[in-house]
């Protein structure tokens, strides 16, 4: 993961510079043969670099065998211009996959250079559409001299019917598999017939060392056996591969093993190579389709006639209008086709889906590894809010991250649950905070066992990834929970982290992949064992210093395993903005989903947008089929920016991206990882950190420390945007949040780097050519930008007035009667927060109580919530602020509090008046 320079030592299996380092290594071959061309270089050179890209090529079906032997047969007669060419256009089809389009790239003719070659995206170019193009890996005994004739049967297999076309990858190991399988994006499918060896030829230490605790049971399998582990491999890597297993025995015994559940089809080798072919398709369709998209698709295509309240649907209002014929004309005819408020003629209801959007949200179910699945069109806030309203209640306590995005704080004020917040260890230096340490979660419920109120707690509510890429030990987490309260409910804001679940790095981390390990784990043998022995080692009353400091294992017969998580899709996958899911891995689902169901009434809009309906669906089709390769390369470049940045002489001098270990304590980082830029990091570090540490970073998201170049965040967004279109994602008080997708290239890289590198020059010249004055107002800036940073405000305390049913060593408070408050003018007054008025009620009295939500932006979360006693820290932190936005607070009116007394007496003149008695 550090970043490799081109002639160190290789091996198969450095991962994450896999995809980059191919192209990159087509390119050294490329170089190296022009240099031998114009006798700048000797043909030792040009052999080195073959040498490294032919390992690579293994694992790919392009270029294949035919063309790399002609590479090497022209370079073994000495022919450079003739390599060169060759060369170059292998090259330049592996960098463009024009070879995925083009049948000519594969063949050794028309390899000349003279007519230009077509580099747009297909969908951009003319003609006829290219077939959807993946690979399929072989797991074979065959020798590799055989391959090749095994890829030509495939070949005549093909159909001009066939929806799709594929190649074949052929490999024969287990190790080779598994590095096929990880560094090839391209493969869809598997086929896996027994007999194939475990070791690879090539050499593999990093991958050896993680396979090594089962290599003594690999070895020790039978032919069956073998292949099933692998099987089982290659799903846990990549859940969402087709595998087909092929064995010359006892077929229908095989079949019928349950560790064969997740193979698609079991095949007697011998005499099936057209059903595999014909299976290989339908498995790839059955991703393919897209039931909300197609059927959208149709309808635009007939000639309906609008009897609705949409008129711009089918858009004659828009392209006979002489004023409006412009917005037709930019988006395009289809968009008004395909708008209907109508849910029949072959359309569904969103609401109360039972056709193809009911069939859509089932797919994205076994896509993202749920059990339910529900479309949301109106932001996963929306989301949020509906799984807070169907499972808790009023007088329900769930426990809150302070730091949360403020639909989770809203959700509670519709419910009427009481929000008991935990506190995200704090990183004052960028004024933002962390995640919510498991020691602290642990104590909140212990605290209200204690209290006698555990039955009273509902809700975990946590946010997966943080804004800043804090991720948590989910799995630890609900485990340790769970060891305490065996039917809390879990609800994960995954936001921004729902692509996730095509990484075998990320996915253990996601609600989802956590619970079906909890799932897996439940049902194992040794479940019961481990909770047991452990049990018997506390004894039958631990203390609660005993249970904080214990890795605490639930009891697997008590579990109710009961996760919601929602993500925005349109901020990680391919989805219309607003795109959002809610996804339910809940046993006692039955239980609640008529309240899930009226939940869905209330917030979701009666005229969802169909084009976003219809995206939701595409979003999960492209991450089925090809989301290991995008979110492969979103981690690259990531890791790409961080190490230009960070490495770059002049940029690093006023800019650097703060690495894992500027961004998560030691403390929660057990595993001892550094950064993924530290020398020596590889692959199975990182995947031990996953593994191990409390909390993980999100390599894709970036925090560009700016206020060592001068700029706070918010002026350095605007810089970047208004100057050099460039779009950031939040700001801090000295820094800007970077964000790399699936949607973004090494050119974009290119741009930041060369933008960066632009305004630090500027700088520099700046101080260079100044006078002392200017340099040290520039000092005092960054000193003030780094250095004298407020403390960030924990939260304080509920007043009483909104504490009648708590605890005495609980936090929890009912905020929807604060909330609420607040709508009686008479109960309301405001104090200017810079006035000797609120420095008096801080001394003497009475507590200022907080009427409602104050967020400032940077950095995003309330510092005020409804009914919570406003301290000292809270000014403070409030006057040292110099950002522009703060919701909830107008600087004009001050502060708006409420008047507890007043509250307190009106409830209690209210109570009395209902307990006199009625008149004769």
């Amino acid at each position: 993961m550090a970043a490799r320079s081109s002639r160190d030592t290789y091996s198969i299996d450095h991962f994450f510079s896999m995809p980059s380092a191919r192209l990159d290594r087509w390119r050294e071959v490329h170089a190296a043969a022009r240099a031998w061309v114009n006798r700048e270089a000797e043909r030792r050179a040009v052999e080195v670099a073959l040498d490294e890209v032919g390992i690579i090529e293994e694992y790919y079906a392009f270029p294949g065998s035919d063309l790399m032997a002609a590479l090497r047969q022209r370079l073994q007669n000495g022919d450079a211009s003739g390599f060169a060419s060759l060369a170059q256009r292998i090259s330049l089809a592996v960098i463009t996959g024009n070879y995925k389009r083009d049948p000519s790239e594969w063949q050794m003719t028309n390899e000349s250079l003279a007519e230009p070659v077509d580099l747009l995206p297909p969908t951009l170019g003319v003609g006829q559409q290219a077939r959807p193009y993946f690979e399929l890996l072989v797991v074979t005994p065959a020798p590799a001299a055989r391959w090749p004739h095994i890829a030509a049967e495939f070949r005549r297999l093909r159909r001009p019917e066939d929806a799709f076309i594929y190649e074949l990858v052929s490999v024969g190991s287990l190790e080779d598999a598994i590095c096929a399988a990880v560094i090839n994006p391209d493969v869809a499918a598997v086929a896996i017939y027994e007999g194939f060896s475990l070791e690879s030829r090539h050499d593999a230490p990093i991958l050896r060392s993680v396979l090594a605790a089962q290599k003594e049971a690999l070895e020790k399998a039978d032919q069956s056996d073998r292949a099933l582990r692998l099987a089982t491999g290659l799903k846990s890597i990549r859940p969402e591969l087709d595998i087909y297993l092929l064995s010359d025995r006892r077929v229908e015994k095989l079949a019928g093993d349950p560790r064969a559940a997740m193979i698609r089809r079991v095949m007697y080798q011998v005499e099936e190579p057209l059903e595999l072919h014909l299976s290989v398709l339908e498995g790839i369709a059955e991703r393919y389709e897209t039931p909300f998209f197609d059927n959208l698709k149709h309808y635009a295509q007939r000639p309906v006639s609008t009897f609705h309240a949409l008129p711009i649907a089918r858009g004659k209002s828009v392209f006979k209008s002489p004023w409006i014929r412009d917005m037709g004309q930019f988006y395009g005819i289809n968009l008004f086709l395909a708008e209907s408020s109508a849910t029949t003629g072959g359309l569904d209801s969103l609401l109360e889906p039972t056709g193809n959007i009911k069939r859509a949200q089932d797919m994205a179910a076994r896509a993202f590894g749920a059990d339910h699945v529900f479309f949301v069109t109106n932001g996963t806030s929306t989301s949020n809010k509906m799984v807070l309203q169907a499972l808790v209640a009023p007088g329900d306590i769930v426990i809150l991250d302070r730091n949360c995005h403020k639909s989770h704080h809203y959700g509670l004020v519709l419910s009427g649950a009481q929000p008991l917040y935990v506190e995200a260890f704090p990183m004052p230096e960028f004024s933002m905070y962390g995640a919510v340490p498991l020691r602290t979660i642990k104590k909140a419920l212990l605290d209200l066992k204690a209290e006698g109120k555990l039955d009273r707690v509902r809700m975990l509510d946590l946010t997966n990834c943080t804004f800043d890429g804090h991720i948590y030990n989910t799995r630890r987490v609900m485990e340790e929970c769970l060891a305490i309260k065996p039917d809390l409910i879990f609800l994960w804001d995954e936001a921004w982290f729902g692509f996730a679940r095509w990484s075998p790095f990320f996915r253990p981390r996601t609600a989802m992949g956590a619970a079906a390990n909890i799932e897996a784990w439940m049902r194992g043998p040794d479940a019961l064992a481990q909770y047991e022995r452990q049990h018997a080692e506390l004894g039958e009353r631990p203390s609660p210093d005993a249970l904080l400091d214990t890795r605490l294992i639930p009891d697997p017969r008590a579990i109710r395993l009961r996760v919601y998580q929602t993500n925005s899709t349109h901020k990680s996958m391919s989805a219309i903005r607003q795109g959002s899911m809610v996804l339910v891995k809940d046993v006692d689902f039955h239980t609640v989903e008529a309240q899930f169901h009226e939940a869905v009434f209330t917030h979701a809009s009666t005229s969802p947008n169909q084009q976003l309906i219809a995206s939701l669906d595409v979003a999960r089709r492209q991450m089925e089929l090809e989301g290991y390769g995008l979110v492969m390369n979103a981690i690259e470049i990531a890791l790409d920016i961080r190490s230009a940045v960070n490495s770059h002489p002049l940029i690093s001098k006023y800019f650097h991206i703060v690495g894992a270990d500027g961004m998560v304590p030691k403390e929660y980082r057990s595993s001892g990882f550094v950064d993924f830029l530290a020398p020596s990091t590889r692959w199975s570090d990182q995947l031990r950190s996953m593994r191990e540490d409390e909390f993980c970073l999100d390599p894709t998201r970036m925090t560009l420390v700016c206020g060592t170049a001068g700029f706070d965040g918010t002026t350095f967004k605007g810089v970047l945007a208004s100057e050099y279109n460039i779009q950031v994602n939040k700001t801090s008080r000295n820094s800007v949040l970077l964000q790399s997708n699936i949607n973004n290239t090494r050119s974009d890289v290119a741009h930041l780097i060369g933008v960066l590198l632009k305004i630090s020059s500027g700088i520099e010249t700046r101080l260079e050519q100044s006078g002392e004055g200017e340099r040290k107002v520039f000092e005092a800036r960054v000193r003030s930008l780094m250095k004298d940073v407020p403390d960030l405000p924990n939260f304080s305390r509920f007043h009483e007035a909104f504490r009648h049913n708590a605890g005495k060593s609980t936090s929890e408070g009912d905020i929807r009667s604060a909330f609420f408050a607040a709508y009686a003018a008479e109960d309301c007054e405001f104090v200017q927060l810079n006035s000797p008025e609120c420095d008096r009620r801080l001394r003497e009295g009475p507590e200022m109580v907080s009427a409602n939500f104050v967020i400032p932006y940077p950095p995003g979360f309330p510092i005020m919530v409804p009914g919570q006693v406003i301290t000292q820290e809270t000014i403070t932190f409030m006057r040292k602020l110099d950002v522009k936005e703060i919701h909830g607070y107008e600087k004009a009116k001050g502060l708006k509090l409420l008047r507890p007394d007043a509250i307190m007496g009106r409830r209690a003149a209210t109570k009395t008046a209902g307990n006199k008695p009625r008149a004769a």
